[in-house]
């Protein structure tokens, strides 16, 4: 091979002053040399490299586009051409894109065709099957199109055949449509049926009976999968999720017949893929966990399906009643012996039936992590505690008395299940007291709770034993807990002025205590103020902490002007911090406590509103410190709403639209509250997987509520 022509003129490029993800695009030419030499094992390291600095998870760079034409050149030069065609499809196919222009690195590649487009009649199938993919993805139909086209026509081998296709269906969908009504034959290779469903979805053609039976004649399907296309990396569960997106009833149902096939074939690898499209179905489908939730408990057949769909079951809660049955044997087996199905079983059985789960999990504890994290964890906004149990109670006093053996979470895990019992839980004050010393934060904690609604006896000797640790000790979770049960005010004051004046770790939360003291923390303004002082920079905890600190000031004082002055300075160093939005929303929801106070912020404030993740918690903050009468309600609502549609931050959108009132919403944004409160579609889409579907059920029923105010003539 030759390797001056692919790399003609790679020195002269200006690496230096070009970026990606690590910085300094300084290290490209060596890469790209390493890739086109004889050297495998370089060569492979090379490749890796380049997809974590130019392709960083599918991110793109402004390094990205300049080393666009030297990866086609070592393509065509028949070198790792497969590979590297792959990484160059993959940059054309992003729309992530940082420091570089949009669109730039795919035109960047599009203009390298002449040289990319002749590897489709590459006499090596793989080659062949790549370049369709990367070509494709250009999105020059103009020039692509035509010849994908005629490859379609000549291309023998099915695997090849099926990227054509999907290319062809990427770049001219009806078009794609056409030629996948006759590859959907059943004479056909199940790889190109398997193109041809997705090809006639993607433009949108209706889903018939035919495509019903195509689609399971191909299950398992698994095997089809194409290792290029990621997105669609279980064809089935894809296939489901795109009926679901098109969000109208038929399209519904046949997506659920397809899982519901699924679920009840005879083969497990086929009941393994209903399983994976069920999952997908219910975060994606209101209706999916009501409509499916028994045809997974007739798919559970054996203990490996139950395990598979523990996770699920578990997610779904209370709406996977019906399949208690299903997991309550495996939950049960061993109680004795580390057993991790049965400890998967039991963990979903917490969630799902919790009050049947109780015994089994009292019976367990100690060797059953996963189901003591999910009944510890029970307790949230939108729940009530783990239900009481007797059992479970002296379950876990018998593991608190030996708190030497506990390890890792256990520690919190119990000592917050005794206090989302409160009073009942009071049997374990000498437990949680003994505890004290051992896990001091935990410990105190669960006490404060457990005593709150105590006898006078036993929250006396809670408060002895709480005083001790505090003022002896100067721990702080024991001054917390102390001041809340007997408004003992010293001990927490003294440990919160240690906290701030060493800058430790926990400096935040040391402001959030003092915050919630209000005006009785006044001693503490010189030592917020000192810590303040010490914090600078524009890194994401350094602007997070000055937040924190200013809103204690705030609560503490009442000082407008200084702590104006803080956030007004969070805000400008978080313009030079691309990764800062978040700390952007808590500096602005800070902002909003201040009230009129706050209004220096106004323009501050408004700068936020194109940005869908920090909208809401503007809205908020300019409803509190603005002129009522300077308000353009409607347009605020809009920016709330759209920051809801797309899932940046629908909880505090809803904050937002409570803050604007009913009124503030003309008929259009009305009717699109009433899809975010009874469409079918899930609001929340991302997030931590095991809480998606609760979070998504808990702004439901906000939407709802807010839906109501809006609609009612009576409403405030």
């Amino acid at each position: 091979m030759d390797l001056v022509h692919p790399l003609d003129g790679l020195d002269a490029r200006p690496w230096s002053s070009l970026s990606h993800a690590y910085g300094s695009a300084e290290d490209i030419p060596d890469l790209l040399r390493a890739l086109a030499g004889a050297d495998v094992d370089a060569a492979d390291e090379a490749l890796s490299e380049l997809y974590g600095s130019v392709l960083h998870q599918g991110t793109v760079y402004a390094a990205t586009a300049e080393a666009v034409p030297f990866l086609a050149g070592i393509a065509t030069a028949n070198h790792r051409t497969a590979d590297v065609l792959a990484l160059v499809g993959g940059m054309a196919e992003s729309k992530d894109e940082y420091g570089v222009a949009p669109g730039a690195v795919r035109a960047a590649v599009a203009e390298q065709l002449p040289l990319l487009l002749p590897l489709l009649a590459s006499p090596e199938p793989e080659v062949r099957r790549t370049a369709a993919w990367a070509v494709s993805h250009t999105r020059a139909a103009a020039i692509a199109l035509p010849a994908l086209r005629a490859r379609w026509d000549e291309e023998p081998e099915p695997s090849v055949r099926a990227e054509v296709l999907a290319g062809i269906a990427r770049l001219d969908p009806q078009g794609g449509a056409a030629a996948a009504a006759e590859a959907l034959d059943p004479s056909q290779p199940a790889e190109v049926r398997m193109a041809a469903v997705f090809a006639s979805l993607d433009a949108g053609a209706p889903w018939t009976e035919p495509m019903h039976t195509t689609m399971l004649s191909l299950l398992p399907a698994d095997p089809l999968r194409s290792d290029l296309d990621l997105e669609r990396g279980e064809p089935l569960a894809a296939v489901v999720e795109a009926l679901l997106g098109r969000g109208r009833r038929m399209e519904r149902k046949a997506a659920f017949a397809l899982v519901d096939a699924a679920l009840h074939d005879r083969r497990a690898e086929v009941r393994a893929e209903g399983l994976w499209a069920a999952d997908r179905a219910c975060m994606l489908s209101r209706s999916a966990p009501g409509r499916l939730v028994r045809n997974l408990r007739a798919a559970a057949v054996d203990e490996e399906s139950v395990v598979a769909m523990s996770s699920l079951l578990g997610r779904l809660g209370c709406v996977a009643a019906p399949a208690a049955d299903v997991l309550a044997p495996l939950a049960g087996r061993n109680p004795g012996h580390d057993d991790d199905h049965a400890d998967r079983a039991l963990a979903a059985l917490v969630l799902v039936a919790p009050a049947q789960s109780a015994p089994l999990l009292a019976a367990g504890l100690g060797r059953r992590p996963r189901a003591l994290d999910a009944a510890a964890g029970f307790r949230s906004p939108e729940d009530s505690a783990f239900p009481y149990s007797g059992e479970l109670l002296n379950a876990v006093r018998d593991n608190l008395a030996r708190p030497e053996a506990l390890s890792g979470n256990e520690p919190w895990q119990l000592t917050n299940l005794l206090a989302g019992w409160g009073a009942k839980a009071a049997p374990a004050l000498p437990e949680l007291c003994a505890a004290l010393p051992h896990f001091p934060g935990q410990a105190a904690q669960a006490i404060a709770s457990v005593t709150a609604d105590c006898a006078p006896a036993d929250r006396a000797r809670a408060v002895i034993w709480l005083r001790t640790l505090a003022a002896e000790r100067g721990v702080l979770p024991a001054a917390k807990a102390l001041y809340d049960l007997d408004g003992e005010i010293a001990p927490l004051l003294h440990c919160l002025e240690q906290d701030l004046r060493r800058g430790a770790s926990q400096l935040r939360e040391a402001a959030r205590m003092a915050g919630a003291l209000g005006p009785r923390a006044a001693a503490l303004a010189p030592a917020l103020r000192e810590a303040l002082s010490g914090t600078d920079g524009d890194t994401t905890p350094a602007l997070d902490t000055d937040t924190a600190l200013a809103e204690a000031l705030w609560r503490v004082t009442g000082d407008a002007d200084e702590v104006v002055a803080v956030l007004d300075s969070v805000f400008a160093r978080a313009e030079q911090n691309a990764w800062s939005r978040w700390s952007v929303v808590r500096a602005a929801r800070a902002t909003a406590l201040l009230g009129p106070a706050g209004r220096p912020l106004t323009a501050r404030l408004e700068a936020t509103l194109d940005d869908p993740a920090q909208a809401p918690a503007a809205v908020l903050a300019l409803t509190a410190v603005d002129e009522p009468a300077s308000l353009d309600r409607t347009a605020l609502a809009e920016s709330a709403l759209r920051s809801a549609e797309s899932d940046a931050d629908p909880a505090g959108a809803c904050d937002a639209l409570e803050a604007l009132g009913p009124d503030a919403l003309n008929g259009d944004q009305t009717r699109r509250l009433a899809a975010l409160a009874d469409g079918d579609a899930r609001v929340v889409r991302s997030g931590v997987e095991d809480r998606i579907i609760r979070q998504d059920e808990a702004l439901r029923n906000r939407a709802r509520v807010l839906l109501t105010a809006c609609t009612d003539p009576a409403a405030p």
